[in-house]
This record gives C-alpha cells, sequence and structure tokens, in this order.
C-alpha cells in the first residue's frame, strides 16, 4: 500500500510531515485554550446558596429614622430566620417581603448575607424600604467564606478591597472554586469587616452575626475581641443599639463566649422531630456543636438556635424539609416550647438553604426552603400560628 500522499496548493507534502504540522498546530491551539478559560471566572460551586449576579447598587445614605432599641427577650421568641432576603437569595424577593409583611417576626436572623460575596447595600436598602414593619430587627451574616477575586470599593482609601490577601493560608477554594476561609489576623481582612459592619450599621442592621468563627480567628491572638469593641464603640457613636453574635462550635470557653451577646448553631434534629441531650451531634465525627448543652450555655450571655444547614443531607434542614406537613408543624411547635421555656431563642425557618437532591418540600427552587404558602412545603400558617401565641 503505497503512503498517503497531502496537496497544499497543488503542492504534494508527505504524510508524517502532515502528521508533524498537524500536532504542531493542535499544540499551540491547546496553549491557546488553556490560558483563555483561565482567565475566565466561573461561576462558584460552593455549599450554600448563591445571591443572584447582578451589579453592586450605590448605597445612599439618605435620612432615614434609626432603628430604635430592641427586646432581646422579644428576639428569643419571635425571631426567623430568612436568610439573604436583603441579598437577592431564592430569586423570588417580592413573595419573600409579602411573606413577611404576613408574618408574626419581629427579628430577621441573616437577614443580609455575605457568604462569598460582598454585601450590596444598596439592594439591601431597596428590600427594607418595602418590608413594612417599622420596628423589625434586621440581622447580618458575617460569612467565613469569601471570593478571592470579588470586586468590591473601600471609599476610604480609594481602591477596591483585596480579598485574595485576606485569606487564611492554605484554604484556597475551601468553600468552592475562587473562596477561601478569610483570616482576622489579616489587617486588610479587619478592614473589610469594620467597613461593612459600619455601613450595615447607617443602613440599620442592628444584629451581627460571625459565622464558624473558629476559621476567621487569628491563631493565639484574639482579634475578635478588637473587632467586637470597634463595633460597639460605632454604635454607640452612630447612637444605636446592636448585638454581636458568633457560631461558637465547640469552643467551651467562657471568657470567649461571654465576648458576645449570643451564640448560635443547629438543634440536631432528626427525622421524628427529636432531638439529642449531648454535648456533639453523633452523626458528625467532630464536634457539631449543641449549644444549648450546659457545657456551652451555661457559659454564654444568650443562645439562639435555628435549624441549621451546612450543604448535607442529613442536617437540619434537609432534615426538615422530608418530613411531611404535620411532622413539621408538631416539630416547629415542640422546639419552640421547649427551647423559649429554657430562656433561649429558637428562629423559625422563612427562608434558608436546601441540598439540590434534597427530595422534600422546597420553595421558588429545589435548593432553597420558603414557607410561603405558594410553594410546596406550606408552613407560613403553621409557624404564625406559634408565633401569635407567644
Amino acid at each position: 500500500m503505497r503512503n498517503p500522499i497531502f496537496y497544499l496548493k497543488n503542492k504534494k507534502i508527505p504524510f508524517f510531515l502532515a502528521v508533524i504540522i498537524i500536532l504542531i498546530l493542535s499544540g499551540c491551539f491547546a496553549l491557546w485554550l488553556r490560558n483563555y478559560v483561565s482567565k475566565v471566572n466561573y461561576p462558584i460551586a460552593v455549599v450554600k446558596i448563591q445571591p443572584v449576579n447582578k451589579q453592586i447598587r450605590p448605597f445612599i445614605k439618605k435620612d432615614r429614622p434609626k432603628p430604635g432599641p430592641f427586646s432581646m427577650d422579644k428576639m428569643k421568641r419571635q425571631g426567623c430566620v430568612a436568610d439573604g432576603i436583603l441579598s437577592g437569595y431564592g430569586e423570588d424577593t417580592d413573595n419573600s417581603i409579602a411573606m413577611i409583611n404576613r408574618s408574626n417576626c419581629y427579628y430577621l436572623h441573616r437577614a443580609l448575607e455575605t457568604w462569598a460575596s460582598p454585601p450590596d447595600f444598596g439592594y439591601a436598602q431597596q428590600i427594607m424600604d418595602k418590608i413594612k414593619k417599622p420596628q423589625m430587627v434586621y440581622g447580618m451574616f458575617i460569612a467565613e467564606a469569601i471570593r478571592e477575586n470579588a470586586d468590591y470599593f473601600y471609599p476610604e482609601e480609594n481602591r477596591n478591597f483585596d480579598f485574595s490577601a485576606m485569606c487564611r493560608k492554605g484554604s484556597d477554594n475551601a468553600w468552592g472554586e475562587h473562596t477561601c476561609r478569610p483570616n482576622f489576623a489579616n489587617d486588610e481582612y479587619r478592614k473589610y469587616v469594620k467597613y461593612i459592619t459600619e455601613e450595615a450599621m447607617d443602613l440599620g442592621i442592628q444584629s451581627f452575626l460571625f459565622g464558624q468563627i473558629y476559621y476567621q480567628e487569628g491563631g493565639d491572638q484574639n482579634y475578635a475581641k478588637e473587632i467586637v469593641a470597634d463595633m460597639r464603640k460605632y454604635a454607640k457613636k452612630q447612637g444605636i443599639q446592636i448585638a454581636i453574635g458568633a457560631q461558637t462550635g465547640s469552643i467551651a470557653d467562657e471568657k470567649y463566649l461571654r465576648m458576645f451577646d449570643y451564640i448560635e448553631g443547629g438543634v440536631g434534629v432528626n427525622s421524628e422531630g427529636n432531638v439529642e441531650d449531648g454535648p456533639c451531634w453523633s452523626k458528625k465525627e467532630s464536634c457539631w456543636a449543641l449549644l444549648w448543652n450546659d457545657q456551652f450555655a451555661k457559659k454564654a450571655n444568650n443562645v439562639f438556635l435555628h435549624l441549621d444547614w451546612g450543604g448535607l443531607l442529613y442536617d437540619d434542614m434537609n432534615t426538615f424539609a422530608r418530613m411531611d406537613k404535620d411532622t413539621r408543624a408538631k416539630t416547629l411547635k415542640n422546639l419552640y416550647q421547649y427551647f423559649t421555656s429554657k430562656n433561649m431563642g429558637f428562629m423559625m425557618p422563612y427562608m434558608a438553604t436546601l441540598h439540590r437532591q434534597n427530595g422534600g418540600c422546597y420553595g421558588p427552587k429545589k435548593r432553597f426552603y420558603s414557607a410561603d404558602n405558594k410553594y410546596t412545603c406550606q408552613d407560613e400558617d403553621a409557624i404564625n400560628t406559634i408565633l401569635n401565641s407567644k
């Protein structure tokens, strides 16, 4: 059999030479493609839900009434988890606003989110203006996840924040591509926390929760003490009352826990709606602390509990969503009565994150729970009845 002959502009090219040319061209294309892909920012795949990708809106500090003093006891008894309602979570904001306006909620826990995205105060301001409950207490979550390539302007130094400089060493992609765990020991991260918490106070946010603070702490030095003191100083200057909390996990140092107005965590519920009685949840090898246990609760100023989520099919929220409607109502009533009788807060689930493969009821999309009667869970009436019996 004769060797194949290729032609180029009527000129014969030997087969082996054609193969070499093809290989060289393929290599050049592959190199170009790799360089191109490395410059593309793909959507972040993380454990928790991401807000709608929208341009940061200007935050106009218009004259608005300063939030008045709040009641910690009322926060415990009429607290509601409305995760990311001020950040566009769930992608059905108008119906979420209407649901909150119908509710008996006094405190919206984690209303403003910062998980892997800086807060959009301009957007949050628009949502707050549509919530017709003038005495509402709003909460902000200061997440243990930041996006290294985020763009966010820092007006005090006329530059963008350097999020990659905020990362704890060895935590790259901890929560998904381009994410990391921030470190209080880093001056850039402390500047960021100071800036966003002060902006939040100017907006009217009064409750601040540090997510899994043991990931954010700066090693041997207790940076949280300095950060908390600065926040209280600014609040006093602005003439507003704030509450500062933290997800402290298995930290049992009383001096550290009492630095905060409250500690916050999940309850460890099973499919029948029961909770365990030990200090750590048995389904996790590491200690996923049950903060209502005396090992932690007696060392804290206040304890706030809720149905927690962490991207696990067997966490509180995913277990709850797979219950039938009657079991969900019974579970919420029992948990509320039990924990409030112990002077702890149990916050009702209105909006929260679910695992995409949960298989239970859900809200506007399968990865997001909503109590709204518009969707499949329809827990809104049961929750309002519980809160109305406070």
